[in-house]
């Protein structure tokens, strides 16, 4: 099979996904129209790298569409100069993003050998702003805190209180809470030491986290 000029199809997804999707942000449309996403998916998914769609990455998870990729980056507000946390490394593709995007990030994956798969793709195309970590962040992650930017990239079924403490006054954190066939996407933000701001962006579905916190059940 012939490989798609990929140069093409991202500048379509960019307009037919993105733009329709409420992605207005400049500075994340340029950078999505130079990351070469089919580098970072599994190689049998490769011709279909820009579908709309989320990408199996194996053991149930899942690369991010590529309009749910860019969208949480926007709603992130990231600055040049911000830390940023990302839980859920997958193939190494949002990390990219978020590189480039911000200072420094640091992002933590339960499973090492994606983490080993990731670093190849990121070393790839020489991105080198970051610190992979294998580890169970599913309660948060408290080393290198306080964060100015947090991407939960999995769902929680509950949110944690620790995840909104690692963040820096003015931080902002994503994450999608909830469970099938209702989850919802909220940015945190943290206004002072004891003070946060949540608001409801829109609704999804992303497999949990390994280890996330589920709702208390009632047993009769």
């Amino acid at each position: 099979m012939t490989s798609p000029n990929f140069e093409v199809v991202r500048n379509k997804m960019i307009e037919s996904q993105l733009r329709t999707w409420d992605v207005s942000n400049q500075r994340v449309l340029d950078l999505v129209a130079q990351l070469p996403r089919e580098d970072y998916v599994p190689a049998a998914c490769r011709n279909i790298a820009y579908a709309d769609m989320n990408i199996p990455l194996g053991h149930g998870e899942v690369m991010l569409a590529p309009k749910l990729e860019a969208r949480l980056a926007q709603e992130l507000e990231i600055d040049p100069q911000d830390k940023i946390l990302e839980i859920g490394t997958g193939s190494g593709c949002t990390t990219a993003l978020l590189a480039a995007l911000g200072r420094h990030v640091v992002s933590v994956e339960i499973r090492p050998e994606f983490t080993t798969a990731a670093a190849a793709n990121l070393a790839q195309h020489g991105v080198r702003n970051i610190t992979l970590e294998v580890g169970d962040a599913a309660l948060g992650w408290d080393r290198q805190q306080p964060y100015d930017v947090i991407l939960v990239s999995g769902s929680l079924p509950i949110l944690p209180e620790t995840f909104q403490q690692s963040l820096a006054p003015g931080g902002r954190m994503i994450v999608i809470v909830g469970q099938a066939p209702a989850m919802e996407v909220r940015r945190i933000r943290r206004l002072d030491a004891h003070a946060f701001h949540v608001d409801s962006l829109f609704e999804t579905v992303l497999p949990p986290l390994v280890n996330a916190a589920a709702p208390s059940r009632f047993v009769f």
